[in-house]
């Protein structure tokens, strides 16, 4: 189903079932593999893939797919990809006023809420959640089922597999360096709870306190601060780790702690292994 003013360029492919909300516009050579819904005002640019089937090597080409849905009045910038979902009950998801600039990248079953900014070459892996108004900087990676918080921001070449609580900053692989200031106050976020979220972050974050502990605190500390309550909530349903704050070591130096204490030598690293 086409809207009577939808712009479609030269070399588009529409394969299957594809509705375009009024005004969408294909620049050109953009691919569509339904089932496909675009809202109102959505621009791709030359060599955007939706819908294709998602990198997932339990699914195969039989299965039956929801396929993916976007918001309106958003920006795909070339050679933007968005999988299918692999799971039937809920397409893969794009909110609205998302911009996905050039080469960025959600998996199958992914979630982007709205007023969302992924830089170029960022990448959200299959079952990744980012909630509205946040930030994933260029060349940034998340990695599968991780969640990344309503206004955090993810610094350029991050990479995440622990989810981020809302409103933080991503300064590092695997941490968080403090609260996104700048993104709560252009938000509109009253200064009283921006002050109250750098307190949470402080007493919660900083350290590595236990997961009651944290939800505890975060509950007494947002009983007069609804963002901090929501950190709390955030905490309570994660399924994952939570990314630690910079008052716990890295991870590196905790295996180099853990084997001095021992008086033992730390094994060299061959080239390319990560595995401490």
């Amino acid at each position: 189903m086409l809207a009577d003013d939808c712009d479609i360029g030269p070399w588009c492919v529409l394969t299957g079932p594809v509705t375009l909300g009024a005004g969408v516009r294909l620049v050109a050579n953009v691919q569509l593999n339904g089932p496909v819904t675009i809202g109102a005002s959505t621009i791709a640019y030359p060599f955007v893939c939706v819908g294709f089937p998602g990198q997932d090597v339990k699914f195969t080409l039989s299965m039956p797919t929801p396929g993916v849905r976007i918001g309106t009045n958003c920006i795909l910038r070339e050679h933007v990809t968005i999988h299918a979902a692999t799971k039937p009950e809920v397409p893969s998801i794009v909110g609205d006023n998302v911009f996905m600039m050039a080469s960025s990248h959600l998996g199958h079953d992914g979630r982007i809420g709205n007023n969302v900014i992924l830089v170029n070459a960022a990448i959200l892996a299959g079952h990744s959640v980012v909630d509205d108004n946040a930030t994933i900087g260029g060349g940034c990676a998340v990695h599968q089922f991780t969640r990344i918080g309503r206004m955090a921001f993810m610094s350029g070449g991050t990479a995440v597999s622990m989810d981020v609580p809302p409103f933080c900053i991503v300064a590092d692989r695997q941490r968080i360096a403090g609260i996104n200031r700048v993104g709560c106050r252009r938000g509109g976020m009253p200064r009283d709870h921006i002050t109250q979220l750098d307190r949470a972050f402080r007493e919660v974050f900083r350290g590595h306190l236990p997961r009651l502990e944290m939800i505890q605190r975060l509950t007494e500390l947002g009983q007069d601060c609804p963002p901090v309550m929501e950190m709390a909530r955030f905490v309570s349903e994660a399924k994952r780790a939570i990314c630690p704050g910079p008052g716990r070591p890295p991870r590196l130096l905790t295996t180099w702690l853990h084997y001095q204490r021992r008086g033992k030598s730390v094994p060299e690293m061959q080239e390319g292994d990560e595995s401490m």
